[in-house]
């Protein structure tokens, strides 16, 4: 171990511990509310949720200190070993992990269970840290792009294959960290498209996008090459291969389905751009069409995980979102009372303890992924208010401190961190409002569970100790 040779206690950010105590306090107490039984004495009782809480609370607190406590170095050194070592066991879970709620993401030691994937974002987010500030590394150089891509997708890919898609699309949200380190704007705007069109393919017929994709296509290339002509050409071939396609399929009684119409989108818009790229060297071109390639696939690509990688309640979950779908018994019971338990709280709260909805168990896993309803229930809007600006703060503390690092490398973990803590943030309290699909993200630092406040307590301090030697470390 190597371990700090300066006192740093002088240096650490005591500001952003008190935040992180004040939020792991609040937390506990609404756990203890989400679980109080009246026939019950202590609150040391380890075989209720809070008591439970309790212990891995002081575990936490034992391993901050050890994280305060290793050389600040340390964490840069090791962070490729540590980042191997969590994808070793993210991949032993998928064979020696035990299944709960579906989902094959536990180690049961004992009493104890744990969640790697909790433990994978702070070392993912070492290790992006590590490669991304390494000598060299460009974030618009497309084969280091690609070396910090895998970097994010393996862990977020093991994980998937649990499956528990709502933690692995939280491996994605490291792609703010690459954009503060230059990473495309233009990129980051095609991501948001993606989102709008993801929306479209649950909404819309799949024929309608994909023809509007190629319709968009054709507008932009006019507006491009301003010729008439070629446009018409490349129009009249696609309505051409559209014809001959839909002939052959009624000829041989096959189902004209979208991938089919998405290929013959494909065809003639690659074919002839191509040629334009080739002879007329036209990069504009390229960048149209892979937009309009990536638009077609991606059509293809949610249809095809809508109905063979999701499974049917997280399904229903999206559609109820979006307004496709009402089930307030069904997969809309659990956000309909969270929102009746928040809404029946008014200004300031029922009252510590005397949450009526909280206290009948009307809103399933409210001392996990659904705290939030307690918090609104009991203390109001004042509560849930003072929550939100809990955290607001506490980014915005974040955000001071990520930029005030000497190192790139504390100043990208920064970063990683602030990203992941916004999004679980932002998820899990619009997921209890019915804003976003019910995924199973907790909230950070308040919801019940060792694994989840131990991984975000290892990220929080690991990026204090850094911090706490930021004139040390350069680079």
């Amino acid at each position: 171990m190597i371990v700090a040779r300066q006192n740093i206690y002088a240096n650490i950010d005591w500001l952003t511990i008190l935040i992180w105590v004040v939020m792991v306090a609040f937390g506990w107490m609404n756990i203890y509310s989400a679980n109080f039984l009246e026939v019950e004495g202590s609150v040391f009782d380890f075989s209720m949720r809070y008591g439970k809480q309790l212990l891995w609370i002081g575990a936490s607190l034992l391993l901050a200190l050890v994280i305060l406590i290793i050389d600040a170095k340390f964490y840069s050194l090791f962070a490729y070993i540590l980042y191997g070592i969590i994808i070793l066991i993210l991949t032993g879970v998928l064979v020696f992990g035990k299944e709960i709620n579906g989902a094959r993401s536990w180690f049961v030691l004992g009493g104890l269970q744990l969640q790697p994937s909790e433990f994978a974002k702070p070392f993912t987010a070492l290790a992006l840290a590590r490669i991304l500030s390494s000598h060299g590394f460009m974030v618009k150089k497309f084969s280091d792009l690609m070396k910090a891509g895998f970097i994010i997708l393996l862990p977020a890919a093991l994980i998937l294959l649990q499956p528990d898609m709502g933690t692995s699309l939280v491996f994605f949200t490291f792609v703010f960290v690459l954009f503060r380190e230059g990473f495309s704007a233009n990129t980051m705007m095609l991501m948001g498209g993606l989102i709008i069109l993801f929306i479209l393919t649950l909404i819309l017929d799949k024929f309608i996008i994909i023809a509007g994709i190629a319709g968009i296509t054709l507008f932009v290339y006019y507006l491009i090459s301003r010729s008439l002509k070629d446009t018409l050409r490349i129009f009249f071939t696609l309505v051409s291969l559209f014809l001959v396609l839909f002939a052959i399929n009624h000829f041989l009684k096959l189902e004209f389905d979208y991938f089919r119409i998405g290929l013959a989108t494909v065809i003639p818009l690659a074919v002839i751009l191509a040629v334009k790229i080739l002879y007329r060297r036209q990069k504009r071109n390229l960048k149209l069409l892979a937009g309009a390639l990536i638009g077609i696939f991606f059509v293809i690509s949610v249809d095809y995980g809508m109905n063979h990688i999701l499974k049917e309640h997280q399904q229903h979950r999206i559609y109820v979102t979006l307004g496709l779908e009402n089930d307030p018994r069904g997969v809309g019971y659990n956000v309909n009372q969270s929102k009746i338990a928040i809404g029946s709280g008014g200004f300031s709260g029922k009252g510590f303890l005397e949450g009526t909805q909280t206290k009948l168990h009307f809103v399933p896993e409210q001392s996990t992924d659904f705290i939030f309803c307690t918090v609104g229930e009991e203390w109001g809007f004042l509560g849930t208010a003072f929550v939100v600006l809990l955290y607001i703060f506490l980014l915005l503390r974040l955000i001071k401190l990520a930029e005030r690092q000497r190192s790139s490398f504390s100043r990208i973990f920064g970063y990683g961190l602030l990203s992941v803590l916004f999004v679980h943030f932002v998820i899990n309290i619009g997921m209890t409002i019915g804003l976003f699909p019910v995924v199973g993200i907790p909230l950070p630092f308040f919801s019940y569970g060792g694994s989840s406040l131990w991984g975000f307590t290892i990220f929080l301090f690991i990026f204090l100790r850094l911090d706490a030697s930021r004139l040390e470390l350069l680079g």
